[in-house]
């Protein structure tokens, strides 16, 4: 949102040369000629009567603004705003908030808004409730930035009431209010389409679904069959994933991993394991062994990090492969050189958390394998 000086609302008498000069000053501002539109607007504040006064005052702030000089900026808008002009100083203290705002100045944007509030300009009342709720929210005032945004709900701009019911909403959702979250969502809408609130109905919905799987985990007269309740944990963990709330993710998962009934335990651990591959038996009439990477990717689904795991897996298979390409490459056919790069390539994985289970799996492998412990204690570091 820009404040930007236009043609005012009445004009003093006999003033058609300062109207000019500011029209003139306008569109000099307009093709870029700023410090020339200051000159103007800087003799017309200086010379003129309160209307035009506060009109060129109000381009002047644009104007220093775009200069990169926000101190005169302000000072400008201040100008205009006490001329008491019932357009340009609402429109002034606007400018002003606007300028507050950026340079984070909260108490004295917070005193702007309520000059625009002043002026009781209808044209300007839904920014400044919009301006004041938002600072509520930030200082933790929640029934004052209420107060501002059912105010700045009953504009009559409807892009304005979409904008302001999306904001009030999203923050009304961040507070766990999700009933009064989804009467603002409707209200905006019926106002005004809006593909924002559209995506905040849809994150109503997903509070709704994990209140109800919440509720469904939590047992109670009837109860639910294995599949039914490992349906309810897995759904409950992916979508407080899908909300970002990556530790009560996990805490949902492990609940269902540990649940009393073992069947419903084995449900849950089986969907927690979809898609994970699954190596052939040593023999076909046992089950495969697990693997010893098996926790750290039940561990990686709970806790919503696969994309780590992921990346610290092609990492290490960088580094494995840097190692070993590079003798390859050269021709190096040295035995010292290609120990000490073998060396190399076996400890790459040792910085990683699973390193240590990979090592361990191969000593163990290598011990049924040769029928005793051959490799050095600590091995391989």
């Amino acid at each position: 949102m820009t404040a930007m000086s236009g043609t005012p609302l009445d004009s003093d008498a006999g003033d058609s040369d300062f109207a000019s000069l500011c029209d003139q000053a306008r569109d000099l501002a307009e093709a870029g000629h700023l410090r020339r539109a200051a000159a103007i607007y800087e003799r017309v504040a200086a010379e003129a009567g309160p209307s035009r006064r506060a009109q060129a005052s109000l381009g002047l702030a644009v104007v220093h603004e775009q200069l990169g000089d926000p101190a005169a900026a302000r000072r400008a808008d201040e100008n205009a705003v006490a001329t008491g002009h019932p357009e340009f100083g609402p429109r002034a203290a606007y400018h002003l908030a606007l300028l507050h705002e950026r340079a984070g100045a909260a108490a004295e944007e917070a005193a702007a808004w309520r000059q625009v509030l002043a002026f009781d300009n209808e044209r300007y009342l839904q920014a400044a409730h919009r301006g004041l709720a938002r600072l509520a929210e930030e200082r933790g005032d929640e029934q004052g930035a209420d107060q501002h945004w059912q105010l700045a709900l009953e504009g009559q701009d409807a892009a304005v009431v979409a904008a302001t019911a999306h904001d009030y909403a999203r923050g009304l959702l961040a507070r766990g209010a999700v009933t009064r979250a989804e009467e603002v969502i409707a209200r905006g809408l019926a106002a005004q389409e809006d593909p924002a609130l559209r995506v905040l109905l849809g994150a109503v919905h997903v509070e709704r679904a994990i209140a109800e799987f919440g509720a469904a985990t939590a047992g109670g007269p009837g109860g639910l069959d294995p599949m039914d309740t490992g349906v309810a944990y897995e759904l409950l963990a992916r979508l407080l994933a899908v909300r970002g709330d990556a530790d009560t993710s996990a805490t949902a998962w492990e609940e269902g991993l540990d649940h009393r009934d073992p069947s419903v335990a084995a449900e849950v651990r089986t969907r927690l394991r979809r898609g994970f591959l699954v190596p052939d038996a040593e023999d076909a009439d046992t089950e495969p062994a697990p693997s010893w990477w098996d926790p750290y990717l039940e561990a990686a689904v709970a806790q919503d990090s696969v994309p780590m795991l992921a990346g610290e897996l092609f990492l290490a298979l960088d580094q494995l492969y840097s190692h070993l390409a590079l003798p390859h490459a050269s021709g190096e056919a040295r035995a010292a050189a290609l120990r000490a790069v073998v060396e190399q390539a076996v400890r790459a994985p040792g910085e990683y958390v699973w390193g240590r289970a990979l090592h361990d799996d191969f000593r163990e492998r290598l011990r049924r394998a040769t029928g005793g412990d051959v490799l050095p204690p600590g091995w391989p570091d």
